[in-house]
């Protein structure tokens, strides 16, 4: 897009000092919204990539488990640029383990951080957004929120809840400027996944590029990692004039994942 089309917007993205959520922050400052941070470690450096697009960048640490931290937030948001126009819930946690080995307190930190913080931003965010009659919900679901995979118990249930839940806000908005939708992405060659890569490699005694064939293998038919600029530009979309009728879609960029 040549014109910046968000300018005088403002962004709230969960999860987003590396990964999938600062690659949607990086596309929504690049349209001109100013962006406001979050996520462990230190938030120096994604704060001045940010900045560098031309636009006004704030940080908050909230610990996405806590509603108390998200309540927090949300008013720091309200008080530094009058209200969220754009959230983008992306924070998460991931843990892999069989039903009945899995740990009771990882379950619990998996849904309150990939689930229910969602729940807490929204409810605080829709009042703002229809008082404007202009506001766009993105949540980052994930394939697993539309199929599940073994081993992932926690983190398939939350992804599937926050697609129940992007349905309903938007059902609940659907006369409205407001609009609520999901993004559903296979596998993203994050700092995270790499490391997934890595150790794979490592206990096979294989190349990198053997180990990455075996993991795109094993899930996704194009054979290739989605990446966090591509889902920065849907998330763009999203908030474009052509999407003001996009309402609750779990919109799958997996690489023909979920269609086998």
């Amino acid at each position: 897009m040549s014109a910046r089309t968000l300018i005088g917007k403002t962004a709230l993205v969960t999860g987003s000092t590396s990964g999938i959520g600062l690659g949607i922050a990086k596309a929504l400052a690049q349209q001109g919204a100013n962006i406001i941070l979050n996520g462990f470690g230190n938030a120096q450096g994604p704060q001045a990539e940010v900045s560098a697009l031309g636009v006004k960048v704030a940080y908050h640490g909230a610990d996405m488990s806590k509603a108390s931290d998200i309540e927090a937030m949300m008013k720091f948001a309200a008080d530094t640029f009058g209200g969220v126009d754009i959230l983008v819930n992306n924070a998460g946690i991931q843990h892999v383990a069989s039903v009945e080995d899995f740990p009771t307190e990882r379950w619990d930190a998996i849904i309150a951080i990939n689930l229910s913080s969602a729940f807490h931003t929204t409810r605080l965010a829709l009042p703002y957004m229809k008082k404007a009659n202009w506001g766009r919900v993105i949540n980052v679901a994930s394939v697993h929120g539309l199929v599940g995979s073994a081993q992932k118990s926690a983190y398939v249930a939350a992804k599937h809840g926050i697609v129940g839940l992007t349905k309903v806000t938007a059902l609940e908005n659907a006369t409205t400027g407001v609009t609520c939708n999901a993004i559903c992405p296979g596998w993203v060659l994050t700092p995270l996944v790499q490391k997934q890569v890595d150790a794979k490699a490592a206990a096979l005694g294989i190349s990198n590029d053997e180990a990455i064939k075996l993991l795109l293998g094993e899930k996704e038919p194009s054979m290739q990692f989605t990446t966090p600029e591509e889902l920065g530009e849907l998330a763009v979309f999203f908030c474009s004039n052509a999407a003001q009728n996009v309402r609750g879609v779990a919109w799958n960029m997996d690489g023909g994942w979920a269609a086998q």
